[in-house]
């Protein structure tokens, strides 16, 4: 047969088993013989690498790994629903949209399950898969392209039996089967990593790694749900149905109802059904079905009101307050947790429950031995609804006179909060926190420093502080239990990686009291150095629309800390980068000059020391000339090394240039 068209054949059969498979639950062969085409394809592409086209399924996963990701600006807005919870809000809003129309004999909507996962948009040019991006703040998402393109529930190529022109913009979700989270967070457990809460957030996480390699492994499924900026039919459910002929995988199952009886029928059923289902749903998705009506009835600024999410119940249970355990927060906050007998609430057991406050526990007047009434709020995070014990047999809890990590003794709160905190500064649990914090995602984004691993560095008294992070070594990771060589090197190296985020990055990282990742954002804005913000009276700081009183004082009472300056002396001692990017604004030694990198580098990739030196003012080139103003070299440089030296150009070590890069720290 010609090589060609066996290729093809072999992609248009692998094409659909995933289909099969993906969106449809319904497999016709093995996994085993599944692999047996995936490799019998790549043989083929390597005997013939000229046929090898961007839709193969043995380009799925490709790319190298990336320290961030782009940001994409969406056709249309991706709004997110209005909720109802019950059969009188529903009705309330079928009610509305009646009298919006000025109809009441021609409504039809669609329904579909509402899937628990998170929002991915997918844009088609004549066919072909060009662009993945998430939803972000339904205006502007991250480019998630390499990632989404390891998705086999995704088709790299819209199947049709026309040729396909144009652009084709499908929304759906990302979600995960249960047995596929379960397995993700043994993996996890194994690894002594962080293990995610729920399968929500094991999605968004494992859609967002930053090596495709790992997404990957993750199983991640997807779901078309609605569509972008295109040419569209009359009707979603037509449009559902074209997405089908495309082998794009749509909803188990989506019905259409003229009247609020059968919507809230097939809402019972899928109800009661919830619980079989292999994945998880938290609701019903109502959707005007004609687009010329969702034209009408337009949207507001965060939804369309042609559209409505309606929650299930959250799933309760009733089981018995055996103790209370305290866990010590990175600020010294000290949360209650209940231990209860372990009961299965949702299809997940619950043992512990937060309390949260201690001003909740009297409000809840709950004691030792006390039978609960629990309750999985939005499915995911348990909580107790009330107590079902009489009031005259309960033995109410009393509040810990003890830190009960490091045993300081406990002050009573101040008036404007009802928290108990530790305020010793040293206290183990707090700094375990703090750098778990500091490394986590919206700070530093240190990959691979997890709980377990924290514990163990601790532990063993390898640091002693958040800057002694970098500072650890290869010889002393590998005392841990948790450590080989090679994931030793690669916590060093994320460790080494981190020194380059923005100044924004290191503010919500450092955990001051009431600046989150968005005020962190502002403030960087504002103040685009770690020194100038520090000195910057609170009187100003008020000035700022979004920082009230509050979030002022907490920042000036930050920085007049001891143990804060020495922090921050210590980072900088480190060549921890303490600017925000401003272009050409930053004064730095690279402002305005001309750079060429050669070798390879130890700390980053050569697109993110290129992408660190525009933010600085500086720009790269390819070739060695004498304009250039410094040759930066890393390991096993090539000509362009000897070029620069008979040129005279400055060359500069990785070493030195992390340093320059980061003028403050001089």
């Amino acid at each position: 047969m010609n090589p060609a068209k066996e290729i093809q054949l072999l992609k248009d059969e692998i094409d659909h088993h995933n289909y099969l498979y993906y969106a449809l639950d319904k497999p016709e062969i093995s996994d085993q013989e599944f692999d047996s085409l995936i490799q019998k394809l790549k043989k083929l592409e390597e005997e013939f690498p000229g046929w090898i086209t961007p839709d193969s399924p043995t380009q799925r996963v490709g790319g190298k790994a990336t320290s961030s990701f782009l940001p994409h600006k969406h056709s249309k807005a991706m709004l997110s629903l209005d909720n109802v919870y019950t059969e009188e809000e529903f009705l309330a809003w079928w009610n509305r949209v009646i009298k919006a129309l000025g109809s009441d004999n021609e409504m039809e909507v669609t329904i579909e399950p509402k899937i628990d996962g998170t929002s991915l948009s997918l844009i088609y040019q004549d066919g072909l898969l060009i662009s993945a991006a998430t939803r972000g703040d339904g205006m502007v998402g991250e480019d998630v392209t390499m990632n989404a393109k390891t998705i086999r529930a995704i088709p790299l190529r819209l199947k049709s039996l026309n040729k396909l022109s144009g652009t084709f913009e499908c929304r759906g979700e990302v979600y995960i089967h249960r047995s596929d989270f379960d397995w993700i967070n043994r993996q996890a457990q194994k690894a002594g990593e962080k293990m995610f809460v729920n399968a929500r957030n094991a999605a968004s996480g494992s859609l967002r790694q930053k090596d495709p390699q790992i997404t990957a492994q993750r199983k991640l499924r997807f779901c078309v749900h609605s569509h972008g900026a295109m040419d569209l039919p009359e009707s979603h459910a037509d449009f559902l149905e074209t997405c089908k002929r495309y082998l794009l995988p749509v909803t188990y199952s989506t019905l259409l109802c003229q009247t609020p009886d059968q919507v809230m029928e097939l809402y019972s059923k899928l109800a009661a059904a919830r619980k079989t289902l292999p994945y998880e749903i938290d609701g019903i998705v109502i959707k005007i079905n004609s687009y010329k009506k969702q034209a009408l009835l337009g949207n507001t600024a965060k939804s369309p009101r042609w559209a409505i999410a309606f929650k299930f119940k959250a799933f309760q249970a009733e089981t018995m307050l055996l103790g209370v355990e305290y866990s010590v927060g990175r600020t010294g906050t000290i949360t209650p947790v209940a231990k209860v007998r372990p009961v299965e609430c949702g299809g997940v057991t619950i043992s512990s429950i937060s309390l949260h406050n201690f001003d909740e526990i009297e409000r809840l007047g709950i004691g030792l031995g006390d039978k609960i009434l629990i309750e999985r709020a939005g499915d995911v995070i348990p909580k107790v609804v009330r107590v079902l014990t009489p009031a005259e047999q309960r033995t109410l809890i009393p509040n810990p006179k003890f830190c009960p990590s490091c045993g300081e003794k406990i002050p009573l709160p101040s008036e404007e909060e009802v928290a108990l905190r530790c305020p010793n500064f040293n206290c183990q649990a707090q700094l375990e926190q703090s750098i778990l914090h500091f490394a986590g995602r919206d700070g530093m984004d240190i990959e691979g420093m997890g709980p377990a691993i924290v514990s163990q560095i601790l532990s063993k008294k390898l640091i002693k502080g958040i800057a002694g992070l970098y500072s650890l070594k290869k010889e002393e990771l590998l005392q841990c239990d948790l450590f080989a060589a090679k994931k030793a090197e690669k916590l060093i190296d994320h460790i080494q990686k981190s020194k380059i985020r923005p100044l924004s990055k290191l503010l919500t990282a450092l955990g001051i009291r009431h600046v989150g990742e968005r005020v962190a954002q502002i403030l960087a804005k504002h103040y685009p150095s770690l020194d100038r913000l520090a000195q910057t009276q609170k009187e100003e700081l008020t000035k700022i629309p979004e920082v009230g009183p509050i979030i002022a004082e907490s920042i000036h009472q930050y920085f007049l800390q001891e143990k804060t300056l020495e922090l921050i002396r210590d980072l900088k001692v480190h060549g921890v980068n303490m600017l925000e990017p401003q272009g050409s604004l930053i004064a730095s030694p690279f402002s305005n000059k001309s750079i060429v990198i050669t070798g390879e580098l130890a700390h980053f990739t050569r697109s993110e020391a290129e992408k660190l030196i525009g933010t600085l003012g500086g720009r790269c080139t390819g070739t060695v000339s004498a304009k250039t103003d410094y040759l930066v070299v890393g390991n096993a440089p090539g000509s362009k090394f000897e070029k620069a030296k008979k040129l005279g150009v400055a060359i500069l070590t990785e070493s030195e240039f992390i340093q320059l890069s980061n003028p403050i720290s001089q």
